[in-house]
């Protein structure tokens, strides 16, 4: 399959790469997962919407540049061609973004949309309890109606981004009376209102990529509510839509990681070809990584006329997942001992970043719904298999 762009394409490319090698800063930002990094993160989304580089999809009268997917695409092969900082609102301008797009009224999409893509309002993701993880129908946390506030009690639990984030997207349980997915909706609420603790949660590396947000009697006013009472359950099937099957991991990603593990085997090569498998597992990655590629060209093209994200989108949260796994897996293989080691060990000698890659690649299979769940998900609704 060959990919044949536009001239009109072409002339995107040629400018999102001539502002990249003008604006992507020249050191690193610090992590994102400290404070100091995560300010960095936050002026660099306004640097991004200066150029109304912030979501490019978007309508422009909310800070977009009104692109179809396929430019979408071609945005990301760009950004991370030129190793442009990850983006720490992903959870906002890749998945809520979406989401209020096709659920908001026009004045939330006013008052939210142009301040996320600022980065003056960063988001955090509020669907997971400590006894409903990827099951979210088990959500139990409430939000009681009374007039025109809502009152929310409970926790949430793996809420990334969430120790500075400003806000919080989630599902809650307004109707008591209710089971598994009735009676859920979605809310939108400010983590600095009274009555919220947001405690970090270290990662592997010890930094605080999470936290556990409690709620008690916090009041929210009903205007946050996305979408209507009750109807949550379909509403965070559209964000799981974008988190699993397009927006939230874009091809580009992993291509990058597929080209840097070749250049680390052709680095390394007189040890790794010791053993074939590592060279058969290097090819491997890169034609997978290729194969995601082209496939998600596809769903964008389908996408564009018309067509959905269904149930298939489980399908491609797994494979781009266990990707992302086998690549630093094989990255941790051609380093050998010195893989365990962080970039500024005396010993290091160039390890680079695939320790902490390899480490975030294990969570991969758990978060936006576990690949335990997506097979489930695969089995029952696109297999037609018994419960």
């Amino acid at each position: 399959m060959k990919l044949n762009f536009t001239e009109q394409q072409n002339a995107f490319r040629e400018e999102i790469r001539t502002w990249l090698a003008e604006n992507v800063p020249a050191e690193p930002l610090k992590t994102f997962d400290t404070e100091e990094g995560f300010q960095q993160h936050r002026e660099w989304e306004a640097t991004l919407n200066k150029g109304r580089w912030g979501m490019v999809t978007w309508p422009e009268d909310l800070g977009g540049r009104a692109c179809d997917l396929i430019e979408w695409l071609i945005f990301e092969e760009e950004y991370y061609r030129a190793g442009a900082p990850l983006r720490v609102n992903q959870n906002g301008i890749f998945l809520l973004g979406p989401t209020l797009m096709e659920y908001g009224t026009q004045e939330q999409k006013e008052r939210f949309l142009p301040r996320m893509a600022t980065g003056e309002d960063v988001w955090a993701q509020g669907w997971s309890e400590p006894n409903a993880g990827s099951d979210m129908a088990a959500i139990r946390s409430t939000a009681k109606r009374e007039g025109d506030k809502y009152i929310i009690n409970g926790q949430k639990t793996w809420s990334t981004r969430a120790v500075w984030a400003d806000w919080l997207f989630g599902m809650f349980r307004t109707d008591p009376e209710s089971e598994r997915h009735r009676g859920l909706t979605f809310i939108l609420v400010p983590l600095d209102t009274p009555g919220i603790t947001v405690r970090p949660i270290p990662q592997l590396d010890g930094l605080p990529g999470f936290a556990e947000i409690f709620f008690d009697n916090v009041e929210v006013d009903v205007s946050n509510r996305l979408g209507d009472e009750g109807a949550g359950w379909s509403v965070a099937m559209a964000t799981a839509g974008f988190e699993r099957g397009l927006m939230l991991r874009s091809p580009a990603r992993f291509q990058e990681t597929a080209r840097r593990l070749v250049e680390l085997y052709r680095a390394n090569q007189a040890s790794a070809d010791r053993d074939p498998g590592v060279r058969d597992a290097v090819i491997r990655a890169w034609m997978d990584a290729e194969s995601y590629c082209l496939s998600t060209y596809q769903t964008a093209c389908r996408l564009s006329q018309g067509g959905k994200i269904g149930a298939e989108s489980s399908t491609n949260k797994i494979f781009w997942s266990e990707l992302d796994q086998n690549m630093h897996g094989t990255a941790m293989s051609l380093l050998g001992a010195r893989a365990e080691l962080l970039p500024h060990a005396p010993d290091a000698q160039g390890v680079g970043t695939w320790l902490d890659g390899w480490m975030f690649a294990q969570s991969g299979p758990i978060y936006a719904g576990t690949n335990e769940i997506q097979r489930n998900i695969i089995a029952e609704r696109m297999l037609g298999m018994p419960r």
